[in-house]
């Protein structure tokens, strides 16, 4: 399986819903909490990912490839296509 990382803020419903989502499929993920640092961390992971526009989270990497926020998790898994994003 390939690794997740999910870039999150404390007071977020939409990272503690991909959170619960990656949970409830029983995937591992890393969580990197940006609340302390928001505005370093946003800027860093525009620059790296090259984002347009404002960064929001939670901001999901599966592998090396950014797929976005929630609503872009929730739609890959309800066409069945997520399972086969995280095979290695």
């Amino acid at each position: 399986m390939k690794e997740v990382t999910i870039y999150t803020v404390d007071y977020c419903p939409f990272c503690k819903k991909a959170e619960l989502l990656l949970k409830e499929k029983n995937v591992p993920f890393k969580k990197i909490d940006i609340t302390k640092n928001e505005n370093e961390y946003r800027q860093k992971l525009k620059e790296y990912y090259d984002i347009e526009g404002k960064v929001t989270v939670p901001q999901i990497i599966i592998g090396s490839k950014r797929i976005g926020g929630f609503d872009v998790l929730e739609k890959l898994n309800n066409a069945g296509s997520l399972d086969e994003m995280l095979e290695d």
